[in-house]
């Protein structure tokens, strides 16, 4: 029986009114469940800065930002957006190269590079953001900093998130947004100053399920992953039941563009430091709205492939997750360090961590994650032949990883004015 006869089919069984209307109003119910149970998973892959309690319960003030980004569906409007948050925040954009880049399926690309002042490049940082996010707000701040430490790091926003083209919020096909994102990145490995420097991805959240089937489908392009909080897998505990996924796949096939999945504000689940949290809302791009059918089908198929797949995963990885993370489970971290086939992984669990680690903790947990990650990646962008028995074969310099790490804070926290 094909998905979208699934009403049909129940409604025909029904030889009586009265059982047609029992049947109706079950398929009703269920329906109404589905669209309440759906946020399991994009719970599990948004960043908190994407979502908003009712904006009836913000201040005025902030009322009027959140109305204003509900209306960025095309990218021309996001550009505008982001031009006139530019024009109120003049010392946000930090003057690194941008451009737009047309791709093989003729969408209009936003990407973004941070170069080291000085010498060659030790290795190439390729940025992978978040569900609802872009490469324009926090990840400003920590790419400066690896650019600082001596990389170059290139971000993309996806189709349809940020200033590249696209219905904003919608990711009709993963595997395809996917291949938009290796596209790119593989394109830049080609530059001849980046040729022969080794490339690792960087993936946060959702951004760490793109990471792995960038890794899964293109093993040779990569040397190492840093994968903060990455998507997965769905925590047993918060699968819908099979009934409600059979509803969700019907109804996103009639209408794969409707946001018609509600979502739970979790912002305060996911910044610990209020201050910082209060920024998160400043991003004149984030996607604020309800996720889109076609969206949540897309992040649950992915997911369901990717936790079949974990025993496949093969390159150096760093894996980094908050243990109080509530957001996305710090126990889907462990299988994916279990599982996988690396000979060179490493598990940090910061105890006390929230979800949005980089961007949301106080400043001396930022300093000390990113002490971490440039430690490792220094330890792994020498050569290829580095890691002695899954072990770091040198340590970084860590008078230089300290003074970069004090530069965190202030670089992190972007839209002060």
């Amino acid at each position: 029986m094909k998905q979208g006869s699934l009403f049909c089919f129940v409604i025909l069984k029904s030889p009586k009114p009265q059982c047609f209307m029992m049947c109706s109003w079950t398929i009703f119910a269920q329906w109404r469940s589905a669209v309440y149970t759906v946020p399991a998973i994009t719970w599990l892959l948004s960043r908190p800065e994407a979502n908003h309690p009712a904006v009836m319960s913000k201040p005025a003030a902030v009322q009027l930002v959140a109305d204003k980004r509900l209306s960025l569906d095309y990218a021309e409007a996001r550009r505008l957006s982001r031009a006139e948050f530019l024009q109120e925040n003049q010392d946000f954009d930090y003057g690194m190269s941008t451009k737009y880049l047309v791709n093989s399926r003729g969408m209009e690309m936003f990407i973004k590079s941070w170069m080291p002042k000085e010498g060659r490049a030790k290795g190439i940082i390729f940025l992978c953001h978040g569900y609802a996010d872009t490469v324009t707000f926090f990840f400003e701040g920590l790419a400066r900093i690896w650019a600082a430490a001596g990389y170059a790091v290139f971000g993309m926003d996806y189709p349809g998130f940020g200033l590249s083209d696209g219905l904003h919020g919608y990711i009709p096909n993963f595997d395809q947004l996917v291949d938009d994102v290796v596209e790119q990145y593989a394109a830049v490995k080609e530059h001849s100053e980046m040729k022969g420097l080794p490339c690792f991805l960087f993936g946060e959240s959702m951004g760490g399920a793109v990471a792995l089937k960038a890794h899964l489908k293109y093993p040779d392009l990569w040397d190492g992953a840093v994968l903060v909080a990455p998507m997965c897998k769905i925590a047993d505990a918060m699968y819908p039941p099979w009934y409600l996924v059979q509803i969700m796949i019907a109804l996103a096939h009639i209408i794969p563009k409707a946001k018609l999945v509600t979502h739970r504000d979790i912002a305060e689940f996911g910044f610990k430091d209020l201050v910082k949290r209060k920024r998160a809302e400043k991003n004149p791009v984030a996607y604020i709205g309800n996720p889109r059918l076609g969206t949540a089908l897309s992040l649950l198929r992915t997911t369901d492939d990717i936790e079949k797949k974990l025993g496949e995963v093969a390159l150096p990885m760093l894996v980094i997750h908050g243990g109080s993370d509530v957001v996305t489970d710090p126990s889907i971290s462990k299988l994916l360090y279990e599982k996988a086939k690396s000979s060179d992984k490493v598990l940090r669990l910061y105890e006390e961590a929230w979800h949005c680690i980089l961007e949301g903790e106080p400043d001396d947990m930022v300093k000390k994650v990113m002490s971490d990650i440039i430690t490792w990646l220094d330890a792994r962008s020498t050569s290829k032949g580095f890691i002695e028995q899954g072990k770091d074969s040198r340590q970084g310099d860590l008078e230089q990883t300290v003074a970069l790490a004090e530069m965190t804070p202030a670089i992190v926290n972007p839209g002060n004015n």
